[in-house]
């Protein structure tokens, strides 16, 4: 059964507090790969919470930057034993995001922006299917219905009752016009997003075509913020190989202005329901 406990934050965690004693130390990730006879690449892998750590891992780290105090150690041992274990997303196999499935289970707030298609939090199942047949048309029937059941399972964090998820999209309008699916699909699903915009902890703004070039014209991004002030702010921005994850502090900055930007030009959050229920009724005819 898949623990409480949530592997990939307390894997970040882990690794920033390991950066932290480096740099006390006064040593750069290359020197410390010197001294335990591994890559450099390992040590900047278990510092940005990418990589499994090993209680081995910390022992030996600790050891290097001389950590005296062995409460220290033996917090960041626990913290290494927790981050090894399962988050619920494991029950469903190797699934390629599963980094960011991680964080976002942890996260406060998310602001996303979308481009081509409604945002995986917000997607109905018949949408979602459609979605991944047509994006990975190679992928077999038993593999899109698994990827179909973690989108549904992540939807939790936005329908619970609990201190929910706190959701800003913007959505270009192409995500809304693209027909995914069928017409029948696509108006159930411009509903349901309509509907979730009433909600209080979500906010769905439209950014209509007459805008034109806007800062968000490079493609899809999500800012991912926690509740813990330990937790740095993460930017995440999907591939089709490889994701990338912006924790450094211009870098969100500067995708945070970015974000400011898309909300001033987009329609406000009236005007975007309307536009969004408007376009659903046209699916209806």
């Amino acid at each position: 059964m898949a623990s409480s406990v949530n592997p990939t934050v307390r894997r970040r965690r882990l690794g920033q507090e390991l950066r932290r004693l480096r740099e006390l130390k006064g040593m750069t990730a290359e020197e410390v790969a010197e001294r335990l006879l591994v890559s450099q690449s390992k040590i900047s892998r278990l510092e940005n919470g990418r990589r499994s750590i090993s209680q081995r891992d910390v022992r030996d780290l600790c050891g290097v930057y001389e950590v005296e105090d062995q409460r220290i150690v033996d917090s960041l041992m626990q913290m290494a034993k927790d981050s090894r274990q399962q988050g619920w997303w494991h029950a469903f196999g190797d699934i390629p995001y599963s980094v960011y499935i991680g964080l976002e289970t942890d996260a406060e707030s998310l602001r996303t922006y979308e481009p081509q298609i409604i945002t995986g939090l917000l997607q109905t199942r018949p949408y979602a299917e459609a979605l991944i047949q047509g994006a990975l048309p190679e992928t077999s029937v038993a593999d899109v219905e698994k990827r179909v059941q973690v989108r549904i399972r992540r939807q939790e964090r936005i329908s619970a009752d609990h201190n929910p998820l706190r959701l800003w999209v913007v959505l270009d309008e192409a995500c809304l016009r693209r027909t995914v699916g069928s017409k029948q699909v696509m108006r159930e699903q411009l509903e349901h997003v309509a509907e979730m915009s009433q909600l209080p902890h979500i906010t769905v703004q439209v950014l209509p075509f007459d805008v034109g070039a806007h800062p968000g014209i490079n493609g899809q991004y999500s800012i991912l913020e926690f509740a813990d002030t330990a937790d740095s702010s993460v930017v995440y921005i999907e591939g089709v190989t490889s994701d990338l994850y912006l924790e450094k502090a211009p870098d969100v900055q500067k995708y945070t202005v970015m974000y400011e930007h898309l909300r001033a030009q987009a329609l406000n959050v009236e005007q975007s329901r309307q536009r969004i229920q408007d376009v659903a009724k046209e699916y209806a005819r």
